[in-house]
Formats: structure tokens, C-alpha cells, sequence
């Protein structure tokens, strides 16, 4: 279970309202599997249906969280058209971080934005809880 303030989930549906129609991306650190601090990071596909972290950002996040001792806790992205679940695209490139939740704001499920978390391991996906404090 990921634990994670509002004030985060709030920054996450603001960080994929301003990209779209394209995709928006970030990285939550954390201990204790609870969130400490969200990066925002620049999608370098700028696509409504891939993202990528741009390179320089994601080694000066790295460098942060090991810096504090803190956990890659998740990787969040947005889906502009789609459900919040993971796409194939999605469960493909989560190999590359199987120890991420991987958190997914879909902009298409209603008038607000949904939130969701996934662990992918092996091509297998498992749907994690949230807490919301």
C-alpha cells in the first residue's frame, strides 16, 4: 500500500491537467512506504500516448533520493484518452523499474480525474491500494 498526502495527489491531477493532450510524468520518493517528495518531470516524448522521463531530470532525481536515503516509491504518468490502467506500452517498459508502484491519472473517466496504482512484475500486473492522508 502506497500512502501518499493529498497535497501530492492534488499535484499530480494539476501536473497532468497542464500537459495535456499530451502525457505528463514524475517520480514520488519515499520511506516507509510513504511518500516524502513528488518530482515533476518533463515528458521528453511529448505525446498524448507515451512518456518518458527526460534523462537529465531523472539522474538529478536519483541523486536526490539517494542523497536522503529515500525509496523510488513510484512513477506516475497520465492517461489523456484511456482508463487508469496500465497499457501494453505501460506493462512493457515497467521491466526497466519492477521495484516502482506505478501510478496512472487518467483524465477520461469523468469530470475529475481518477488515480490509480499498479505493481508490474514479470508482465504481471496487480492493482495496489492507495491511502489518501
Amino acid at each position: 500500500m502506497l500512502q501518499i498526502s493529498r497535497k501530492y495527489v492534488a499535484e499530480m491531477f494539476a501536473h497532468a491537467r497542464e500537459e495535456n493532450p499530451n502525457e505528463c510524468c514524475g517520480i514520488i520518493a519515499g520511506q516507509g512506504g510513504s511518500a516524502v517528495k513528488l518530482f515533476r518531470t518533463t515528458n521528453s516524448e511529448h505525446s498524448p500516448y507515451r512518456y518518458n522521463v527526460e534523462p537529465r531530470e531523472l539522474l538529478q532525481v536519483h541523486r536526490e533520493i539517494e542523497a536522503n536515503d529515500w525509496d523510488l516509491l513510484g512513477i506516475y504518468h497520465s492517461h489523456t484518452g484511456s482508463p487508469a490502467r496500465p497499457s501494453p506500452t505501460d506493462v512493457r517498459l515497467a521491466a526497466n523499474w519492477p521495484e516502482a508502484l506505478y501510478l496512472i491519472v487518467s483524465l477520461a473517466e469523468g469530470p475529475d480525474p481518477a488515480l490509480r496504482a499498479f505493481r508490474i512484475e514479470g508482465g504481471e500486473v496487480l492493482e495496489e491500494e492507495i491511502k489518501v492522508v
